[in-house]
């Protein structure tokens, strides 16, 4: 085992992650509402798109980064302009042209880029990959548990419903295992782990309506 580097967040790579956030939820937003919002309920449904959406983008991607330095690389989060820029698209051009409901909901805000200071095992970038959707299940943990033991104001149990739903299929999504996807590398070291993980993603997906 490589000794593991020190997990730091310098002034751009935080600037790349605050822009992925605010745009990832603007693409939610737009999606969910269409493009003629109200400014109270537009407000509401952003602010819950960065707290639920936001937490399972950046702590997926922060996750990637913590196991990557502590295999011994260098890693950092780049954002994507193109791919900000390309999203925003999908969802706001079918829009105007169309009308409501016909845009489409897809994100690539960007990616931790690994820098290996010696050569990265399969196994090694299996786990790297997993850590990721990893981070999402253990969100749709944290959302789930007080919908199914406490008893939630209704805008509250709407933003952790939300929350839930999003970070089960932002882990289904990156198991997909197609590069540059996550479930790519993990399904080339260990099409049994792979398979697990697809699993428990799949019976997250089914239940949101349960919640």
């Amino acid at each position: 085992m490589i000794n593991p580097g020190k997990m730091t967040i310098d002034r751009q790579e935080a600037f790349d992650i605050i822009v992925s956030v605010l745009a990832v939820a603007l693409v939610f937003t737009f999606y969910q509402l269409g493009l003629k919002l109200e400014p109270s309920t537009f407000l509401f449904y952003m602010a819950s798109a960065i707290v639920t959406l936001g937490s399972g983008f950046v702590l997926h991607e922060m996750s990637h980064k913590y196991y990557a330095i502590k295999y011994g690389a260098r890693a950092r989060f780049v954002a994507w302009p193109a791919g900000l820029a390309f999203a925003l698209a999908l969802v706001v051009v079918p829009q105007i042209i169309w009308g409501p409901g016909a845009g489409i909901f897809f994100i690539a805000p960007g990616a931790v880029y690994i820098y290996a200071m010696r050569p990265i095992s399969i196994k090694e970038n299996g786990i790297i990959s997993l850590a990721g959707p990893a981070a999402n299940w253990m969100l749709c943990a944290l959302f789930l548990a007080p919908l199914l033991f406490l008893d939630m104001p209704l805008q509250l149990g709407r933003v952790l419903s939300i929350g839930f739903m999003v970070n089960a299929w932002l882990a289904l999504f990156n198991l997909i295992p197609f590069y540059p996807l996550d479930g790519s590398k993990v399904f080339a070291w260990d099409w049994r782990i792979w398979l697990g993980a697809v699993a428990l993603s799949l019976f997250l997906v089914s239940l949101p309506s349960i919640a």
